[in-house]
């Protein structure tokens, strides 16, 4: 990873990189490289080895089932039996995870807890996507979002599709503006869910 960095701050020092595009479209093509779903390393490694890989190489962070230390270094990943680390929680904090590799969670049967704070790629369609994952709708008890600027009521509202959700914490988010028609919808749909808001 740190012969990585070295090249990319390479890269993005050049006036012109060498194929004629700036630096965003650059960072914007590695994103998507990055977040790219490979179905035949999903079958080959299993559902929470996939997505343990994909979550570390965009800058995430998991925790497995029964352990207290968080995962975050993609070269130290554990080895061994592929059915014995479980994903219990992701930590997405500045990651750039983005919608095209959130087929990744689609095999996932034991998180409890996703934390998506900062991540500029994430929208509203990677929400409803969340939303619509059946094994997520059954695990999933706590999640927060926080200073995720593409995310609008949509997204939010695509969540009551997580039947067990106990904890929602929504924070510094300028695109979602019906605060009162949230609390409405959670409140019929997850009567004991926990709602904090700290929205504008």
């Amino acid at each position: 990873m740190m012969l990585f960095g070295k090249i990319s701050q390479q890269l993005c020092g050049l006036k012109k990189l060498p194929w004629s595009c700036d630096c965003r479209n650059f960072w914007g093509w590695l994103n998507a490289v990055f977040n790219k779903v490979d179905h035949e390393r999903i079958r080959d490694v299993g559902p929470d080895r996939a997505a343990s890989e994909w979550l570390l190489r965009c800058g995430a962070m998991v925790r497995y089932h029964g352990q207290e230390r968080w995962q975050k270094d993609y070269n130290n990943l554990p080895t061994g039996p592929l059915d014995k680390y479980k994903i219990q929680a992701i930590d997405a904090t500045d990651s750039c995870i983005m919608s095209i590799g959130f087929d990744h969670l689609e095999g996932l049967q034991h998180v409890e807890k996703i934390r998506l704070c900062k991540c500029h790629y994430i929208e509203d369609n990677c929400l409803e996507r969340l939303g619509k994952l059946e094994n997520l709708q059954k695990t999933i008890l706590e999640m927060e979002i926080i200073s995720c600027g593409n995310i609008t009521d949509k997204g939010i509202m695509a969540l009551y599709h997580l039947r067990n959700l106990k904890y929602l914490l929504l924070s510094d988010l300028p695109g979602v503006r019906e605060k009162e028609n949230l609390i409405q919808i959670f409140k019929t749909a997850l009567p004991s869910l926990e709602l904090k808001l700290d929205l504008k």
